[in-house]
């Protein structure tokens, strides 16, 4: 199984609370929302449709899954939103417990999310792909447990918050594959793992 982190990221490298001013205030970050000017549904929407084409598996940090469980769960019709709702997940988190699953979920603890992931990742199929999640990515790239990354870059500075990159160190080599920009100046970023 493939391990795919795809999300919004700002200039400056931030990815917190992108969809609105309430989903992460953490750090007293104030700029909640900051995709909506960007948001093109061809290019940005596409970027996500592209990235579910092959999903098995959807994995979450709690806050990023409590936000997509309420946004999603219920719609129903949308080819997206329907594929969405009847894969299975994984959340990783100390503060749920068993009976807070819903959604298709399983819960993961954070003490063994990089061991029960990699075991997903040697023993599945298709793609399990990361969507937010800024905690849960960190981990993953520190342990050199992904294969893609899709960065949607938006065209702002937000001068400090949430990031998915580690600040150990840490070098991990990439290639390209492939980058669209939309009209609203939005660039999707495709890159995989460098072999070797």
């Amino acid at each position: 199984m493939r391990i795919v982190i795809c999300g919004f990221i700002s200039l400056d490298g931030v990815v917190q609370a992108p969809g609105g001013p309430d989903e992460d205030r953490d750090g007293g970050f104030a700029h909640g929302g900051w995709t909506q000017p960007y948001f093109d549904p061809e290019v940005v929407g596409g970027a996500f449709d592209a990235a579910m084409k092959n999903a098995t598996t959807l994995l979450y940090g709690r806050r990023t899954w409590q936000n997509m469980a309420a946004a999603w769960s219920q719609q129903a019709g949308d080819p997206f939103a329907d594929k969405l709702n009847a894969l299975p997940k994984y959340v990783v988190s100390d503060s749920l417990d068993e009976k807070d699953m819903t959604w298709n979920t399983s819960l993961i603890r954070n003490a063994e999310a990089a061991e029960r992931i990699r075991g997903l990742r040697e023993t599945g199929d298709g793609d399990a792909i990361l969507m937010g999640s800024p905690t849960l990515a960190r981990t993953l790239i520190e342990e050199g447990l992904f294969d893609e990354l899709i960065l949607i870059s938006m065209p702002v500075i937000l001068g400090g918050g949430k990031s998915i990159f580690p600040a150990e160190g840490t070098k991990h080599a990439l290639e390209h594959v492939s980058t669209v920009t939309s009209p609203t100046g939005v660039n999707v970023c495709v890159y995989r793992r460098a072999q070797g």
